[in-house]
């Protein structure tokens, strides 16, 4: 029989001798480990840098833990340079913490895929990892004495499985009886989607099985999905969300009863969402997958709480607004650049009337920068609408676009900007929501999510908006900006310090997106105020990942070599004003990185608003140095913060013990956008 872990041509097998490590010691960090096993594939040939495989897993790590129960752990990643798609593994002794809840690992899986990693080798992968939830081939793994067998082992498990007759569901199966569950429907999906997505399935599949219940999976994952057939949604009674990311098609499963959580708790509690599952299949009060209704005796099965719900609703507008503001902001920017400030009266005029043969005067760079100019406003246009269609996408899923992006077209036009796109996307999507759970006859069903629902969604939100909400909305914006334009002193240095303090509370969360929505959603060229809000935002937002590269470059040594190397790409992504660059620092070491952080964001922020300096682009950090007012101070103001920052990290990290910070920090996450 062939090598199942072999290619044609000549790709090596996914797991060779070489690649293996028995009872070894490899420090006693997860960061140790998965640079020596990193180092061990690069070695083999198998990545082109050892470094970059150890970031991109190390990246990984920051977004979930990837310990499990039973002392196994599956660091994973996608990256280009990984060669061949490949496994490296040790036998830990002594055993090290990866964040699994029942202790530390012995047996480490490093999964490295390429960039662009084909469907048979992702599916190779796949098959390892639910492989991993089998008591049998673990204690294997623990009992081999050779790499050669460790090898035998997982070639084993890597064959394909030989296939077998589905038997068809049928097309209009009887519902079950009140006290019958007939099966349950199941969607995992992880960020990667090369490990967690399929052992959650076949925690889940196994779960099903103990509790005397079918359950049935379609994992979303890197090796693409078989999703789950019409029939079988329809005639489930409950379904179960295991995912880190959006599920695909979600409204296919509308009206079931719910079960929602992360992906892990699929792998660490499986028959714990099993049971939940079956006991809202049989209540009437249950969370469904249209909304959250609170059951009868308080129980939500599970489902997410409100606080987390709200937060991931305005998120999700937020999210789907950002590309409009970068876009257009960028451009209206660079509009500027080639044709000065005053294209922003005559663009339209320019665009309209004139053309590359007929240039208007100025030549042909005002003519190009109107055309940036009208391009980055049309664009720009569509925040307040984006906004409020995607936080009513995100309640009512596709029926409440249309009148969430409806809400927000009548939130522009009557005044009241992003706060009323806030307010009128809410709005339209629970409306949205509230009609598409109306009983309607089986006949009118097909026509809910087309036509009914965004008829008299749209209908409902912007008669509310016109009638009721748009006057006292528009009158609190006007109100807002009124009072923004009359700081002055100390007030507009207080204002800048606050917002310093929410863009580097949470490095790309939810405190840092409000900072960021609150300062673009307002921007305006005609508005000083505004222009100076913007330019506290980016200039606080850049100090994180700066700060943290300085620190690595002048005290290397209190920071783990995997934290040296990511302070190296923290210098462009802090230039670039990406927050984001700091947060392989501070998940590690939260209490002692964030605050800090937040002391240097603080100054800047300060700074910035007592020197009037501007902006007039929402991205690009300094290189957009053109569209900034005062740009000496700007910078003067940045490296104060970068500065402060710096000496606050270095300075906790000598005074505070390590070992202090971790015992306290166990349980902590950092949320990132």
């Amino acid at each position: 029989m062939s090598d199942p872990t072999a290619s044609s041509g000549d790709t090596p097998a996914i797991i060779t001798p070489e690649l293996i490590a028995l009872d070894a010691n490899l420090g006693s960090t997860k960061e140790a480990v998965i640079a020596a096993l990193a180092q061990t594939l690069a070695g083999a040939g198998r990545a082109t840098s050892a470094d970059d495989l150890r970031d991109a897993a190390l990246a990984r790590e920051t977004k979930s833990a990837t310990g499990l129960p039973g002392g196994i752990a599956i660091p994973h990643c996608r990256s280009e340079s990984v060669t061949a798609a490949s496994l490296g593994f040790a036998r830990l002794d002594p055993k090290v913490d990866f964040g699994a809840p029942d202790g530390p690992a012995d047996l480490v899986f490093l999964i490295a895929a390429p960039e662009g990693a084909g469907a048979a080798h992702m599916k190779l992968l796949s098959s390892l990892a639910r492989a991993l939830v089998k008591p049998a081939f673990v204690a294997d793994l623990r009992a081999s004495q050779t790499s050669a067998a460790i090898v035998a082992l997982v070639e084993d498990v890597l064959k394909p499985a030989p296939k077998k007759a589905v038997a068809p569901v049928p097309a209009a199966s009887p519902p079950p009886a009140d006290d019958q569950i007939k099966h349950i429907v199941a969607v995992t999906a992880c960020p990667t989607g090369i490990a967690h997505t399929y052992m959650a399935a076949d925690s889940l599949v196994a779960a099903g099985e103990r509790a005397g219940v079918t359950v049935h999976v379609e994992t979303q994952g890197s090796s693409g999905s078989t999703p789950l057939s019409p029939a079988l949604i329809e005639s489930a009674s409950a379904v179960i969300f295991a995912t880190d990311v959006g599920v695909r098609d979600k409204q296919r499963f509308a009206g079931k009863p719910v079960v929602s959580s992360g992906v892990k708790r699929a792998i660490n509690e499986p028959d714990t969402m099993v049971a939940e599952a079956m006991r809202a299949s049989l209540n009437p009060n249950a969370a469904t997958v249209e909304g959250a209704a609170a059951t009868s005796d308080g129980d939500t099965a599970g489902s997410i709480g409100w606080g987390t719900r709200l937060r991931q609703i305005l998120l999700t507008g937020v999210s789907y607004m950002i590309p409009f503001v970068a876009a257009g902001g960028l451009l209206i920017a660079l509009g500027f650049l080639l044709a000065g400030y005053e294209i922003s009266g005559d663009a339209k005029t320019i665009v309209l009337d004139n053309s590359l043969t007929a240039l208007p005067q100025g030549g042909l760079a005002t003519y190009l920068g109107a055309v940036l100019f009208q391009l980055g406003s049309l664009a720009f246009s569509f925040l307040v609408p984006a906004l409020a269609g995607y936080i009513a996408f995100s309640i009512a899923d596709r029926p409440g676009l249309a009148p969430g992006f409806t809400a927000g077209a009548v939130a522009v036009f009557v005044g009241a900007g992003f706060i009323g796109g806030l307010v009128g996307g809410i709005v339209a999507g629970f409306a949205a929501l509230w009609i598409s759970r109306i009983k309607v006859p089986q006949w009118a069903r097909g026509l809910m999510p087309v036509v009914i629902v965004p008829l008299f969604g749209t209908l409902i939100v912007g008669a509310l908006m016109f009638i009721v909400l748009g006057k006292p909305l528009a009158a609190i914006t006007s109100g807002l900006t009124n009072w923004l334009n009359s700081l002055s002193g100390s007030s507009v240095i207080v204002l800048g310090v606050i917002l310093g303090l929410m863009m580097c509370f949470d490095l790309g969360g939810p405190v840092n997106k409000a900072a960021y929505a609150f300062a673009t959603a307002g921007l305006n060229v005609a508005d000083p105020a505004s222009l100076r809000i913007m330019a506290a935002v980016m200039a606080a937002g850049m100090v994180p990942p700066l700060a943290m590269a300085l620190a690595t470059t002048v005290r290397p040594g209190i920071f783990t070599e995997p934290e040296r190397e990511n302070g190296k790409a923290a210098w462009l992504l802090g230039a670039s004003f990406i927050s984001e660059g700091a947060i392989p620092f501070a998940a590690g070491d939260p209490f002692r990185v964030i605050p800090s952080m937040m002391a240097g964001g603080a100054v800047t922020g300060a700074l910035i608003m007592a020197t009037d300096t501007t902006l007039s682009a929402p991205h690009g950090g300094i290189f957009v140095f053109f569209a900034i007012g005062h740009l000496v101070w700007f910078l003067v103001a940045l490296a104060a913060g970068t500065i402060v920052g710096t000496v606050c990290v270095v300075a906790a990290k000598q005074l505070v013990q390590r070992k202090k910070v971790a015992e306290d920090t166990t349980d902590f996450t950092l949320a990132a956008a």
